[in-house]
């Protein structure tokens, strides 16, 4: 045993653990900073939204994430070179497999886009009424690949942000004051003035019309078999469905109270005797 021990040079060896241990102690310094740092710069791009309310937290976070992981993956490599791995080969790998990931991914990153997109801007926001992909409802959720709309008969409609971003996008909410458009036909034999104070004193005696700015009632148009015309009461937009919805019934029967026909629409048939030709 004495004599198998003489023949190992311990010399020899020593360097080479040396060199190992202080890769050793190295990677773990390399690993704890860049832990550290990873934390520090996903705090530090999330303090960003909670200085200013008009940030959105979502995507600070979602960037917070980008940035902690960005600074993880060039500790990792950073690891794997003090052992002597040859990262460049590493990084090639990575780089295709995420290329290959982003293909088979790609109606997800473009809705991940739309989504950065749609929180940076931010065109609506939660508990705002938007009609937009052919949906109409009130936004209860935002996140970075879905919106999520609650409908008047309270069903949940889940959009992709991608067809969101790329269709007309209508907030009914973005303004606390609303027109609220309505129409009505008069027959032609009736007074236009008397049907005029008819309508204005309908809307002055509504409860949720504002006398400022003033409704707007004037003749649209004239049809077939009737005078119309465009009626524009202006209200808060939290009464804008309460005032639609019961303006009509109002108007329908003051006009009725002042013998004020509502005409229909009327057809002149001519019969024509062809044994008389």
């Amino acid at each position: 045993m004495d004599s198998f021990l003489e023949k190992i040079d311990i010399n020899q060896y020593l360097p080479v653990a040396v060199d190992w241990a202080t890769n050793l102690v190295l990677a773990l310094l390399i690993l704890l900073i860049g832990v550290w740092l990873a934390g520090k710069a996903y705090k530090a791009v999330v303090s960003v939204a909670n200085r200013y309310d008009k940030l959105d937290d979502t995507l600070f976070k979602f960037f917070g994430s980008v940035a902690k992981y960005t600074v993880l993956a060039f500790v990792g490599i950073a690891v794997l070179n003090r052992f002597g791995v040859q990262t460049a080969s590493i990084i090639a790998l990575l780089g295709a497999a995420g290329l290959a990931v982003g293909l088979a991914l790609q109606g997800t990153l473009s809705n991940l886009a739309a989504g950065v997109m749609l929180l940076i801007f931010r065109p609506y926001k939660v508990n705002d009424f938007i009609d937009t992909a052919d949906q109409f409802g009130k936004v209860t959720e935002i996140d970075m690949f879905t919106t999520i709309l609650q409908t008047f008969d309270n069903q949940q409609i889940v959009i992709p942000n991608s067809h969101i971003w790329g269709s007309k996008i209508v907030n009914h909410s973005h303004h606390a004051v609303r027109g609220v458009d309505m129409r009505f036909g008069i027959a032609y034999d009736e007074s236009i003035d008397d049907a005029k104070a008819v309508i204005l004193s309908v809307l002055q005696a509504h409860p949720h019309i504002l006398s400022e700015p003033a409704p707007f009632v004037e003749v649209e148009s004239l049809n077939n078999s009737s005078v119309d015309f465009l009626v524009r009461p202006f209200c808060d937009g939290a009464h804008y469905f309460d005032v639609l919805y019961s303006v009509p019934e109002q108007v329908k029967k003051a006009l009725d109270d002042a013998n004020i026909e509502i005409p229909f629409p009327h057809r002149k048939v001519i019969l024509v005797n062809e044994s008389d030709t």
